[in-house]
C-alpha cells in the first residue's frame, strides 16, 4: 500500500502548492526568489510537457489529455500490479509517475489547464515553468531508466526475482 501512499502524497503536495500560488499570485504574476535564477510564476500550461499541442484547438485538447492521463494512470497501476510490485526503485518511480498523473488530471478536470509556477532560467536560458506534478514525473522516469540500465548492466537481477535463463 506504500506505493498508492507515495502516489498521493505527490497528489496532495501538489495541489496543496498549486492552490497557494493560485490564492497568492495573479496569472502571470512573478516573484523572484533567486535573482537570476528562480522565480516562482503563476501560468497555465494548456498543453502537455513543455507545451506540447499548446496551439491544438481546445475541444481536441482537452479530452485528448484527460483521455491521455486516464489510461496512463491506468497502465501504471497495470504495470505495477503487473510487473513492479516487490521491486522498490521501479515501484518508487511508478509511486512518482502516477502521482505526477493525477495531480495534472485534476488540474485539467478543475482548471482546464495545468498550472505551473516553478520558474528556473540562467541568463537568456530559460526553462519552460513546471510544478510538483512535472517533478514526480520527472524523477519517476528517472529512477526507471536506472532500473533500465542496472537491469542490462546485471546488478538488478536479484530485485528482479533472480538470475534470467539464457
Amino acid at each position: 500500500m506504500w506505493f498508492y501512499g507515495l502516489a498521493g502524497a505527490v497528489v496532495i503536495l501538489d495541489q496543496a502548492t498549486k492552490l497557494l500560488v493560485q490564492r497568492a499570485f495573479r496569472l502571470g504574476e512573478s516573484l523572484p526568489v533567486l535573482t537570476g535564477f528562480f522565480n516562482l510564476t503563476y501560468v497555465l500550461n494548456p498543453g502537455a510537457a513543455f507545451g506540447l499541442l499548446a496551439g491544438a484547438a481546445a475541444a481536441f485538447r482537452g479530452p485528448f489529455f484527460i483521455a491521455v492521463s486516464v489510461l496512463a494512470i491506468a497502465v501504471i497501476c497495470y504495470y505495477h500490479a503487473r510487473y513492479a510490485r516487490g521491486r522498490p526503485l521501479p515501484s518508487v518511480g511508478l509511486a512518482l509517475i502516477l502521482g505526477g498523473a493525477v495531480g495534472n488530471l485534476i488540474d485539467r478536470l478543475r482548471v482546464g489547464m495545468v498550472i505551473d509556477f516553478l520558474d528556473f532560467y540562467l541568463g537568456v536560458y530559460h526553462w519552460p515553468a513546471f510544478n510538483v506534478a512535472d517533478s514526480g514525473i520527472t524523477v519517476g522516469v528517472g529512477l526507471l531508466f536506472l532500473e533500465v540500465m542496472r537491469e542490462r548492466r546485471g546488478d538488478g537481477r536479484e530485485a528482479a526475482g533472480g538470475p534470467r535463463g539464457g
